[in-house]
């Protein structure tokens, strides 16, 4: 009999299957982090056969930990790094090149040429999106132009394009070539309106319609197939949700009503705001994204993406060898004070919202004999809450709301310390609900609600629990004083390349 639903997480740097109950509650879980490639300078790379592998060994183990059969899993939802792009063979499964990861900004000049071309303005009204390096369809267009043979097999059908979701339900169901609205919407080749590949965005970016999967709802009851026989679950599991893992967070935070928002800590940070059943355009340098898709229509969010807050953590640890390990970080940032007078702008990709700089580059600035070592970690740990204060600026600026608290998630909200930061630097409470990993949860309550293993939204509402509130406790005149040094770092940061 069916009880549980379950969710590959599959993140940046790592990848997770979780098991849930029907309360929400954690029942089976294993991670195991995959290799980072740095080619050169500004690319990032994945290997998506390591990355299959690796989600193999942790369904495996997630099963294994929780004394759970197959038979007693009711759906699968994925939950995936967004945009990073995967180009393989459909008859072989075989990846023909590594993955380009979300982060990397090979694909700068490409977008330097849409723009001076003047195709930005109908990119954006299109799809919610500003022309940048983020995004998987310069990067699959660049793949078509420089890997050599690669336009061919996509013109011939011998090479298919996904997301992560994409690969990972491919191999999950042995063949279905499938993504859901939220992932599809990232990729500049979607329109938001018809929810679907619009062709006069694949002819700008030279992309063969027929090597994009089919865009499906996220919560899918027609499901997207069944796992294989021969895979780690089995025959005859349902495989029917899908989010990319920001919105994912978004919907197992609960957030189904306009005016609800989520900030997620992981390798980036991600903020998002329900805005309904119409795409709102920003203003303010936010993305118009979808939030999730129901068999009854698409709802859409404001975004505002981040992309290095954790991943500075794991720069400090795997470049500097300042830490060991990111649970370090809390201890030796509260052994001082405050900053030191220093700011880090971890600008490593550029910066991201609300300034959508390709050019920007990671900058400490205020260094004196001074600054210790424990001053740059908490340095780190600042430019996480001041990157987080400006997307929440802006998005009151777009939403005409004033956000009076935040909910919270991903791996880094388990620093209390950083959690209380968080609040003292927005001047709003931060609410950290009971089970930390809401992005795979989101993705198990679409894959349930698509079974039946739940009746609706309001079932899993009930479900939130609250572990801890966060309440600011700096004066105002703190609080702008230190966002006004923040404001100086970051236009230090800008225009470097």
């Amino acid at each position: 009999m069916t009880k549980c639903a379950a969710a590959v997480d599959q993140g940046t740097t790592g990848t997770r299957f979780m098991i849930f109950d029907r309360r929400g509650q954690v029942v089976g879980s294993m991670y195991e982090e995959h290799a980072q490639i740095y080619p050169q300078p500004g690319w990032v790379e994945h290997d998506a056969a390591e990355i299959w592998t690796r989600t193999r060994h942790v369904i495996e183990g997630a099963l294994a930990a929780g004394g759970i059969e197959p038979a007693e899993i009711a759906g699968i939802g994925i939950t995936n790094q967004r945009e990073t792009t995967v180009v393989w063979d459909p008859d072989t499964g075989e990846p023909l090149c590594n993955a380009v990861v979300w982060q990397d900004t090979r694909t700068r000049e490409l977008c330097r040429q849409l723009i001076a071309a003047g195709l930005e303005p109908v990119l954006r009204e299109k799809t919610g999106l500003p022309v940048a390096t983020y995004f998987s369809g310069p990067k699959l267009k660049w793949l078509l132009d420089n890997v050599p043979g690669l336009r061919r097999k996509a013109e011939t059908g011998e090479a298919i394009f996904g997301n992560i979701d994409t690969w990972i339900i491919w191999n999950l169901t042995g063949g279905a070539h499938v993504t859901d609205v939220t992932n599809a919407s990232r990729t500049m080749l979607m329109n938001l309106r018809t929810l679907d590949w619009d062709d006069e965005l694949l002819e700008m970016l030279a992309i063969p319609r027929q090597m994009l999967p089919a865009i499906r709802p996220s919560s899918d009851p027609a499901l997207y197939g069944t796992t294989q026989l021969n895979g780690p679950l089995g025959g005859a599991v349902p495989v029917c949700g899908d989010l990319g893992d920001q919105q994912a967070a978004l919907f197992g935070q609960t957030c189904y009503d306009v005016g609800e928002a989520k900030n997620t800590y992981g390798t980036g940070c991600f903020m998002l705001l329900n805005t309904g059943g119409e795409p709102v355009p920003s203003q303010s340098g936010l993305l118009t994204t979808v939030a999730y898709g129901l068999p009854s229509g698409a709802t859409y969010a404001l975004e505002g993406s981040i992309a290095i807050t954790g991943a500075a953590i794991q720069w400090l640890r795997d470049n500097l060898g300042l830490i060991q390990d990111a649970a370090e970080t809390e201890a030796i940032a509260q052994s001082v004070e405050d900053a030191g007078g220093i700011y880090f702008v971890p600008a490593f990709s550029g910066l991201f919202a609300p300034y959508w700089d390709m050019d920007a580059r990671g900058v400490i600035v205020g260094l004196t004999r001074y600054v210790t070592r424990a001053h740059v970690v908490r340095a780190t740990l600042e430019s996480i809450c001041y990157q987080t204060q400006d997307v929440l600026e802006a998005m009151q600026v777009d939403a005409g709301v004033e956000l009076t608290a935040l909910k919270v998630d991903g791996g880094a909200t388990v620093n209390n310390f950083l959690m209380q930061l968080q609040a003292d630097v927005l001047g709003v409470e931060v609410v950290r609900p009971v089970v930390h990993e809401t992005t795979a949860l989101g993705a198990a309550y679409v894959a349930g609600l698509a079974t039946g293993l739940w009746s609706g939204l309001d079932e899993l509402r009930a479900n939130w629990g609250v572990d801890r509130v966060f309440h600011p406790q700096w004066d105002e005149a703190r609080r702008e004083e230190a966002f006004a040094g923040w404001t100086k770092a970051v236009e230090r940061s800008r225009g470097w390349v």
